[in-house]
């Protein structure tokens, strides 16, 4: 079953660009992962430090094979220090 998260990242004030640039980081090879259906980051427009991922994984296997590449790992290892915020959710996809 397919494994659809909303991760939100709010960043502290003086690492906007420092944590867009790790989060920006993730989606290319992020997306040629296998298991991969969508992988996409936004920034929210009115309020400038939110980023908001939406990621869609094929199944648990395919999320944790993520789980367990070398550019999550980096970005895990990092995030924190410029993070104010952070929650994730599960979303179930609906009209399918």
């Amino acid at each position: 079953m397919a494994q659809t998260k909303k991760v939100v990242f709010i960043a502290k004030d003086d690492s906007i660009e420092i944590l867009k640039k790790l989060l920006t980081d993730m989606v290319k090879p992020s997306q040629e992962e296998k298991g991969c259906l969508l992988y996409h980051i936004y920034q929210k427009a009115q309020t400038p430090n939110t980023f908001v991922v939406i990621e869609t994984w094929e199944n648990d296997e395919a999320l944790q094979g993520h789980k367990d590449s070398q550019h999550y790992k980096y970005y895990k290892s990092n995030y924190e220090q410029y993070t104010a915020d952070k929650y994730s959710e599960e979303l179930i996809e609906l009209g399918v």
